[in-house]
């Protein structure tokens, strides 16, 4: 895989990921067609080499077992998308250091918490020294579930594995597959719209820079072309259609506001943006 052309200018948030990128050697930065291993290879080491730097910039705000559904603030607990929790069988996917499976335990659930990064899995063993609520951890990809058929009860995702895998129909499909007839499926993602900005908190990220329309995914790579990161735009649409041919029924599209008196920047999240224009979307789905 190549890019067709070097991006002269830097990748979004430079500062905030420039560890990741020189460990990886990413020189290179633009839109190009990625294929599912290629995309499985970078999401390993891209999580693997940024792991540690985002649990020290994100780590407070997630907390060491709370359920953030997005960079506005959604708490689980407050909002109640996953139902009764108590004895339910619950698959994060995406989980990075675990947080939310942390909490969910603490609910009286039974997670078991799955990520494609051994470095994000170590942040979640750490958590759950820390805190003492011990969670299964599976290293696996979300478009490949290791699981049986109807092996849960409910699936969640709070803005894990979905952006950075390159078949979307199969994710849906592989959860569909897991859950338990009438089993719920909530996953938390970048709002679509989002895409057509550059990745900016300021000014400068109020300005249409691409279409909506455009589905190549934005990569990274190194000098001899192999792919360090990727991550894939759908529209609305897409998640919709991709809900529906999975044999999943949509039962809600939670678009959060910002909330009055939160002033945290998270890369493109910001108070300035968020007033405008919702940066995260919510989708409630049911197994039929």
């Amino acid at each position: 895989m190549t890019i067709d052309s070097p991006q002269e200018t830097s990748s979004p948030d430079v500062d905030r990921y420039a560890a990741a990128q020189a460990a990886l050697g990413a020189t290179r930065y633009g839109h190009a067609e990625v294929d599912a291993a290629s995309a499985r290879a970078a999401g390993r080491a891209w999580w693997d080499a940024d792991a540690d730097e985002y649990q020290a910039s994100h780590g407070d705000f997630l907390g060491d077992a709370e359920f953030r559904w997005c960079p506005e603030g959604l708490l689980e607990s407050e909002v109640g998308l996953l139902g009764d929790l108590e004895g339910r069988t619950v698959l994060e996917v995406g989980c990075g250091s675990a947080s939310c499976s942390r909490w969910l335990a603490g609910q009286g659930a039974e997670p078991v918490a799955l990520d494609i990064s051994a470095g994000m899995l170590r942040h979640a063993t750490i958590g759950a020294q820390r805190t003492g609520l011990q969670v299964p951890l599976v290293q696996a990809s979300a478009d490949a579930l290791p699981f049986a058929d109807d092996s849960f009860d409910i699936a969640c995702s709070a803005f894990g594995a979905l952006p950075f895998v390159a078949d979307l129909d199969l994710v849906m499909r592989e959860v569909s597959r897991v859950l338990r007839p009438g089993g719920r499926w909530v996953f938390a993602v970048t709002h679509p719209m989002r895409w057509i900005f550059p990745d900016d908190p300021g000014p400068a990220g109020l300005t249409v820079r691409q279409s909506y329309f455009d589905r190549a995914p934005y990569i990274e790579a190194d000098e001899d072309g192999t792919t360090t990161y990727a991550e894939f735009h759908r529209t609305l649409g897409d998640f919709v259609r991709a809900i529906v041919q999975a044999d999943l029924h949509l039962t809600d599209l939670i678009e959060p506001e910002w909330p009055e008196g939160h002033e945290r920047e998270w890369g493109q999240w910001s108070p300035l943006r968020g007033r405008l224009f919702p940066g995260t979307a919510v989708f409630c789905c049911r197994s039929r």
